[in-house]
């Protein structure tokens, strides 16, 4: 069985994977492993270089991090080129894993949710994510609420999701707990 965390910026699902490492479970870093594959695979490299121009990676062979940005913010259809060589390679390299469960902060928007058999979704309250990025990242509150903005509606993760965290100060390990039993069973 495949399960999927998710939740928007602030919920504290990457907390939450935490907390599931220390019971021994491995988690699949969806975003990490994005960046891994754009730094060292070398048909991401060339097809980021053909969609992008040879300014996508430095001389040294260093992805161009304001370079790719710069072209993904420029429009959608950008982004979803970017998506589109990026998104299969980290689907396979999950699927490759032999992990059952994975980290990712945009499941759907993605298809990864397809992966998987069941999705957790983290939720919190929007002042208590407006702190945490704020803090976190050190950004203003305006700022914080344009990257919560860009995300899904947190009413739409739960409405998709088969189980939900409340990250809003209540405790965490029963809720985790309950999940688990949940889909043990």
């Amino acid at each position: 069985m495949k399960i999927a965390i998710t939740g928007g910026i602030g919920s504290g699902k990457s907390y939450v994977c935490r907390l599931l490492t220390t019971r021994g479970i491995s988690i699949y870093d969806c975003d990490n492993a994005a960046k891994r594959l754009m730094r060292t695979s070398p048909i991401i490299r060339q097809q980021l270089c053909q969609l992008i121009g040879p300014k996508a990676y430095h001389a040294d062979g260093l992805l161009n991090k304001a370079e790719v940005a710069n072209f993904l913010m420029a429009s959608e259809e950008n982004k979803q080129a970017i998506n589109a060589i990026v998104h299969p390679a980290v689907a396979e390299d999950f699927l490759q894993s032999g992990m059952q469960w994975m980290e990712c902060a945009i499941l759907y928007e993605s298809g990864f949710d397809h992966l998987v058999d069941s999705v957790i979704v983290v939720t919190a309250p929007l002042n208590v994510r407006l702190e945490r990025i704020m803090q976190r990242d050190h950004i203003s509150r305006e700022s914080a609420l344009a990257w919560i903005n860009k995300q899904w509606p947190q009413s739409q993760l739960q409405q998709r999701a088969q189980f939900e965290i409340i990250n809003d100060g209540r405790p965490l390990e029963p809720q985790i707990e309950h999940i688990i039993n949940n889909i043990k069973e």
